[in-house]
């Protein structure tokens, strides 16, 4: 049992599929800070300072006087649709990047493919037919 499970853990498929998860985690961190730290910050200033991370509705009188949405998750119950909105910008990139870099992987796949090959070698067949042809015009 231990070899068939070393036989599947190995496996290329599984072994790529690893990879993804972990490069797409570090993608997912940067893409967060990218967000947060610069793209929500804009936002919010061009809409007049506003905070987005901020932006709750308590569910509780002690999460609706609450400052910050934090402080409103600790004092009860509150809806986070600041955080809804970053997550949401947040994924709407992420598509957008893969749908890019997915885009020009197929573009050079394409241009590969488009590429004009270098015509095959000549048949053994064609090759005799050709020398046939040569010896017939040197005696003719």
């Amino acid at each position: 049992m231990l070899q068939e499970f070393k036989k599947f853990a190995m496996r290329g498929n599984v072994v790529d599929l690893a990879i993804g998860v972990i490069i797409g985690a570090a993608f997912g961190k940067i893409i967060d800070s990218l967000v947060n730290d610069i793209i929500m910050p804009i936002i919010g200033r061009i809409a007049g300072g506003l905070d987005f991370t901020n932006y709750f509705i308590g569910l509780t009188d002690a999460a609706s006087k609450a400052a910050t949405y934090d402080a409103a998750k600790k004092a009860g119950a509150a809806l986070g649709y600041g955080t809804f909105l970053t997550v949401t910008v947040n994924f709407i990139i992420i598509a957008w990047v893969l749908f890019l870099i997915i885009k020009a992987i197929n573009r050079v796949s394409r241009e590969e493919a488009a590429a004009p090959a270098a015509p095959p070698p000549p048949s053994r067949e064609e090759v005799l037919l050709t020398e046939i042809r040569d010896l017939l015009k040197a005696r003719g």
